[in-house]
This record gives structure tokens, sequence and C-alpha cells, in this order.
């Protein structure tokens, strides 16, 4: 959770290693994820807070596309935190983001 203080727990911190193989290998990734009053029955937004060069994430904001990002445009009330965590992860190892040339580490949105 970010805040303690939310009875709500609306606004969550995660992190992500990046998958070996790629140009994301050994980095950590942090991000936010916000549930708004509909959650579960819609996703929540996501927004990296640390910088990456990915065909889902929009390069201003670091916020997620739900339209280029499956697990979002496709949201089932089942799915967690951890899925999208997972997804994201693996979507970084894919052949479309796996190379793609990356900010420099330790740099943030």
């Amino acid at each position: 959770m970010d805040d303690g203080d939310d009875v709500y727990m609306r606004s969550w911190t995660g992190t992500i290693i990046g998958p070996h193989n790629s140009v994301h290998e050994g980095r950590i990734y942090q991000l936010k994820l916000f549930c708004d009053k509909d959650y579960p029955e819609k996703p929540p937004t996501v927004r990296f807070h640390s910088r990456v060069n990915m065909t889902c994430v929009n390069h201003e904001t670091g916020v997620v596309d739900p339209k280029k990002f499956g697990i979002l445009a496709n949201w089932q009330r089942e799915y967690t935190m951890e899925d999208i965590l997972t997804q994201l992860k693996k979507e970084m190892g894919a052949a479309h983001n796996r190379k793609l040339v990356q900010p420099p580490e330790g740099t943030f949105f």
C-alpha cells in the first residue's frame, strides 16, 4: 500500500525486476497502481514511476495505456495486482520490447 491512512486501499506501489535476456535485465522498476471506486469491476490505473521505454507505456507520463496492454484491455474482476505486474514483466521480455533503447537507469517520470 502506498498510504497507510488509505482506508479504501486504493493506492498501491509495485516493483518489477527486469526479465533476463532483455535490456531490462537487472533493472528495478517502480510503479503506482490506483484503484478508483469502480475497482474491481474496472481495472486500476497503472503508471511507471521509473522511466521505461515500452510500446504500451506513454513516454511522457509513464501511464500504461489500457488499449495497448492486454490484461487491462480485457479486464476481469478476478485479476489481481500481482497479475498486472507479472504481465508487465512478460511484456518487457516480448520481442517488440526486449531490445528497445532504455532511458538511463535511476531516472523517473
